[in-house]
């Protein structure tokens, strides 16, 4: 398949839904041949849809290179098998999506085993209805840094020496404005509840995406983290079933990844940018005449 990508080997993480299967396929569109890199080979809930494989099909029927990758990114031994798994079957990789997320209660079983149990494990002296992060256990915070942070950091270790030795690639890391909330208090309008692990964790990351770009500045490696403008109904998003009054189209938050997987890294690099502005071209700076 012909395209601007068209020669490059790209991992998109949590590609069975949402963001993920959408980013896979666009990039895939573009002529990247991609592993699609996720836990679920099989439905295990209902409200969340979709597999790897499933995912790796849609790109196949439509012309493009593909292959599914089972990992659990809470998995040190994953990570490294997925990388080079990734690598024996496409090539080097010099694109990397970080979009895995822990989003929703709950995990699919290992392949052959029993469904998970929910864990009963309270946080030290909590009581029940007790409030926000007080009530959270530590191990369900911890999930959301394991998934979304560490997991991207050791990904990001294991590939940007291909994308060194290619001369170049690209690394988009996808963040929330969960990053940014609830802000500065007072908070007089508390009815929206906020997510720590899940804003935490992409707090982080977004950190993390300007120290790895300060670090890969002189290697040609654009390293950046995008974030919807508006609330995109993916199945993790709905499985809380809320309402948002104006919402983005999965697709064309796929299409400003691509863009972002495209960019010169001497001018844009260690940005968190929200979709739209990549869409219409506003994060890019300023040049002169």
């Amino acid at each position: 398949m012909t395209g601007r990508l068209a020669g490059r080997a790209a991992i998109v993480t949590g590609g069975s839904r949402g963001l993920g299967r959408a980013i896979a396929a666009a990039l895939a569109a573009e002529g990247a041949a991609v592993a699609v890199a996720g836990r679920t080979e099989q439905v295990w809930d209902e409200r969340l849809p979709g597999t790897i494989g499933e995912t790796v099909a849609g790109i196949e029927s439509a012309g493009g290179r593909a292959v599914a990758v089972r990992a659990d990114l809470t998995d040190p031994d994953d990570i490294s098998r997925l990388v080079d798994s990734a690598r024996d079957a496409l090539g080097p990789i010099t694109i990397l999506v970080n979009n895995a997320a822990f989003t929703a209660p709950g995990r699919p079983p290992a392949p052959g085993g029993a469904p998970r149990a929910k864990p009963a494990a309270k946080a030290g002296g909590a009581k029940p209805g007790w409030p926000g992060f007080v009530s959270i256990p530590l191990a369900a915070y911890r999930r959301h840094f394991e998934i979304a942070v560490f997991a991207a950091y050791e990904l990001m270790q294991r590939v940007c020496p291909d994308m060194i030795d290619a001369g170049g690639g690209a690394v988009v890391n996808i963040s929330s404005v969960a990053s940014r909330l609830p802000g500065d208090g007072p908070f007089p309008d508390r009815g929206g509840g906020v997510l720590p692990g899940y804003g935490g964790s992409k707090a982080a990351l977004e950190h993390l995406t300007q120290c790895a770009a300060y670090d890969l500045a002189d290697h040609n490696v654009a390293v950046n983290a995008l974030s919807p403008s508006k609330p995109i109904m993916t199945p993790g998003l709905a499985y809380y079933a809320r309402e948002f009054g104006h919402t983005a189209d999965v697709d064309e938050f796929a299409r400003a990844a691509v863009e972002l997987a495209l960019v010169d890294p001497g001018a844009v690099t260690g940005r968190t940018i929200g979709h739209l502005q990549v869409l219409d071209g506003s994060f890019r700076p300023f040049e002169p005449e």
